[in-house]
């Protein structure tokens, strides 16, 4: 809860003086794009969360984007795919991709670095190779489709609820559910913790393990869909790029130990919004955009060093009770 409130804080604080010095951060325009990046990005941090509370990480989410992003309007518009069977297509793609993972993971013993790493590059270059490296989009096309990532529901006065704030909200509802109300949650937790004494108290450690990582891709094959369906253009060269990092920097700043066991979803939702503001505040407040990545490498940085740091001390106080309780000679 700490952590939770110090992140909440740390958003709130940045918010006020980003307010404070520009006037067009709390326009309504600003708001609306600024809450629907925050949603999109929030559904692939809950997706590699799961990863990383289990002690792994996942490095192809940018390029699962990529590829699912590219696919999908490549079937409708150049192969002309039934959209139901387009749709089908994408989402076992996703799928498929995480249980590949899982497996060489699990079964071939492969570092979850050394796997994702190599998905990173593969998954950007079949893209790259059946759209032929050209742009791809829905064009004027599928306006109903697109509404899922374009859409807007009345709101406040002035302020229309993107839609893809809705998407997000069931997502992480259903992950919050699963992760803390559910005995495969609490096992994902527990491989986090120990895999030993997970492995020992009769948990299927595998599964998890593959479980995690279906997750993790099966949510990035959504954003990757809803991105596109947004900006209604990709371009395989670049379209995902670095997209990895902003979720797992909204994991990590949500409280997900890099060394797993620890995790909330409420968390990796306010850790993404805060870096969607960060973002904003460099656009809205300085003229140097180039540092964007500068920044997001800071705040994973210091988000391990303060998770370290926390558990020296959560160790020093144990120690310190157990030698206070242990009796005297």
């Amino acid at each position: 809860m700490k952590k939770l409130l110090g992140i909440l804080g740390l958003l709130v604080a940045v918010c006020v003086i980003t307010a404070l010095a520009s006037d067009s951060f709390l326009s309504a325009y600003n708001l609306e794009n600024l809450v629907r990046r925050s949603a999109l990005f929030g559904i692939l941090g809950i997706g590699v969360a799961f990863v990383i509370i289990t002690g792994g990480i996942d490095l192809s989410i940018g390029s699962v984007v990529c590829l699912v992003g590219c696919g999908l309007p490549w079937l409708l518009t150049v192969q002309h795919w039934p959209l139901p069977l387009a749709l089908l297509a994408a989402t076992a793609t996703s799928l498929a991709i995480g249980l590949g993972h899982g497996l060489l993971i699990t079964k071939l013993r492969i570092q979850p670095f050394i796997v994702t790493l190599c998905g990173l590059l593969l998954y950007r270059g079949i893209a790259r190779g059946f759209t032929q490296d050209q742009t791809v989009g829905f064009g004027s096309g599928f306006k109903t489709l697109r509404g899922l990532a374009t859409g807007k529901v009345a709101f406040l006065p002035g302020f229309d609820l993107p839609v893809p704030v809705l998407v997000l909200a069931a997502t992480a509802l259903l992950a919050a559910l699963f992760l803390n109300r559910t005995i495969y949650g609490r096992y994902l937790l527990a491989l986090g913790s120990n895999p030993q004494a997970a492995a020992y108290s009769g948990i299927k450690t595998q599964r998890m393990t593959v479980l995690a990582y279906v997750i993790s891709s099966g949510l990035a094959g959504l954003g990757g869909m809803l991105f596109v369906l947004d900006i209604n253009s990709a371009q395989p060269v670049d379209f995902g790029n670095f997209y990895e990092l902003y979720a797992i920097a909204a994991a990590v700043l949500g409280g997900c130990s890099l060394r797993g066991g620890e995790g909330s979803i409420l968390g990796v939702l306010i850790g993404a919004t805060l870096m969607q503001v960060l973002r904003n505040t460099i656009t809205l407040v300085t003229t140097h955009n180039n540092v964007e990545f500068a920044i997001i490498g800071a705040v994973i940085l210091l988000g391990v060093v303060a998770d370290e740091l926390t558990r020296r001390f959560a160790a020093r106080r144990r120690a310190a009770k157990a030698l206070q309780k242990s009796p005297s000679p």
